[in-house]
């Protein structure tokens, strides 16, 4: 059973990045026009899209698992700290929390590795 709950858990914390970067390709000026708002140059936007579904990916497959997971988890508190730090609004002051409890999954994620149904496993 554990080795199907480490796939359901590698899914379930990938999907969220998978899904946003499929929906930045969908509307790449819209999100670099918000990313330019909040201070960040539109020139990550790319990048950002690559990280988010190629990384995303690579979680779910199992691929790099260690490495992919840190640099989510990175990803997950610098957005949180730049996107979301505005603790006078309660909505985001919950996705700010999210946002760490994502990267808190990632972080234990990174200290098992590969877990089963992982290509690192092969």
């Amino acid at each position: 059973m554990t080795k199907y709950s480490h796939l359901a858990g590698r899914i379930l914390l990938a999907l969220i990045f998978v899904i946003a970067g499929i929906g930045k390709i969908n509307d790449p000026a819209g999100t670099a026009g918000y990313m330019e708002a909040m201070g960040i140059p539109a020139i990550l936007l790319w990048p950002t899209v690559a990280l988010e579904l190629l990384g995303g990916i690579a979680i779910i497959v199992g691929f790099q698992t260690r490495l992919v997971s840190y640099l989510l988890a990175g990803f997950c508190i610098a957005t949180a700290v730049i996107f979301h730090s505005n603790f006078g609004e309660q909505m985001q002051m919950i996705l700010f929390l999210k946002n760490l409890a994502i990267a808190g999954g990632f972080l234990l994620l990174a200290s098992s590795g590969a877990t089963a149904f992982a290509v690192d496993k092969r």
